[in-house]
């Protein structure tokens, strides 16, 4: 829908929504730009205070994604007329704490009257304008890095069909509630080419505008992905979002996958993330460097696959 609409001509807006990029970014000045973030959705755990967390980490995300600092956020509100307003309380104060340990402001906000709760943050923050990390800088013979296990999508549906078991909740809200602050710090001191955190549109809708920006292809090695307790016997019996279909009848056209990666794998691929992990694209000769601070921070990384120059399929998923 944006594509229809009229394009500003502002030479300071450095990242705009035409980059399909996680964050806008708009230069102030030749050494200081603002990032810009917004990000709300309805509840996936049943606990009020771990939602606010999970939405206030999904919505900073987008700004450490882009190599930023946040810095104020503002709270997007809705909330049922006759519900205990005990419930929006707890929520409030869950996202606070993340904000806080964020060190990141909240200076306000907006609410509504909805049937249905919803929850999220306007983020903006800081970044130097040379040195922003966008999605579209990968370059042939980098090594690609995810920084958290994939699955926090099909476990959210087994939450809420009153299935999923306790250590699969307590393993993906662990997962949710890790911001991407240390990850994104450490990254800023190798040689990255390009980042992007892997959300809604799953590992290979993310890894798909990689590419496309890039004008790049990927191979993919499908059993090195960091995977979430649970998260392929959800997807063998069926606890599936329907924003995973909706990703695979989008993206799948411009991937190919090896016989040999098994069918429950590579459908997670397409498994919509909440405050999911970065995937960074980084200079071959320090990629293992980079995973191994990046584990010593416990931040569950991996090498999941390389860019390679354009080709087709855009993306090749091995074993």
């Amino acid at each position: 829908m944006l594509g229809k609409l009229a394009r500003q001509h502002d030479p300071n807006v450095l990242v705009g929504f035409d980059k399909a990029d996680d964050a806008g970014v708009y230069r102030l000045t030749p050494e200081l730009a603002l990032v810009q973030t917004i990000d709300f959705f309805t509840p996936i755990v049943d606990d009020p205070f771990t939602f606010g967390q999970i939405a206030a980490t999904n919505a900073l995300s987008d700004v450490y994604a882009m190599g930023g600092t946040p810095r104020s956020a503002l709270a997007v509100v809705c909330f049922p007329e006759k519900a205990d307003t005990a419930i929006l309380e707890r929520i409030l104060a869950g996202g606070l704490s993340k904000m806080m340990e964020a060190q990141c402001t909240v200076i306000g906000g907006h609410s509504i009257r909805d049937p249905e709760i919803k929850f999220g943050y306007a983020v903006t923050g800081t970044i130097d304008p040379r040195r922003v990390l966008t999605n579209s800088g990968a370059l042939p013979s980098d090594v690609l890095i995810f920084t958290k296990p994939l699955g926090t999508g099909v476990i959210a549906t087994a939450i809420k069909k009153g299935v999923a078991q306790p250590q699969w909740i307590e393993a993906a809200t662990r997962a949710m509630t890790t911001l991407n602050k240390t990850a994104s710090a450490l990254c800023l001191q190798f040689d990255v080419h390009a980042i992007t955190d892997v959300t809604g549109f799953g590992f290979i809708g993310h890894a798909r505008e990689m590419a496309l920006g890039s004008e790049v292809s990927l191979r993919l090695h499908a059993s090195a992905i960091p995977l979430l307790p649970g998260a392929l016997e959800c997807v063998a019996r069926g606890f599936v979002p329907g924003g995973l279909n909706s990703n695979r009848n989008f993206a799948a056209c411009c991937v190919e996958c090896d016989a040999a990666v098994p069918q429950e794998l590579s459908t997670l691929l397409y498994d919509p993330q909440t405050a999911g992990g970065l995937l960074v694209s980084v200079n071959r000769a320090q990629a293992s460097a980079l995973v191994k601070e990046l584990l010593a921070a416990d931040i569950a990384a991996a090498e999941v696959g390389e860019v390679l120059p354009r080709t087709k399929p855009l993306i090749h998923v091995t074993v």
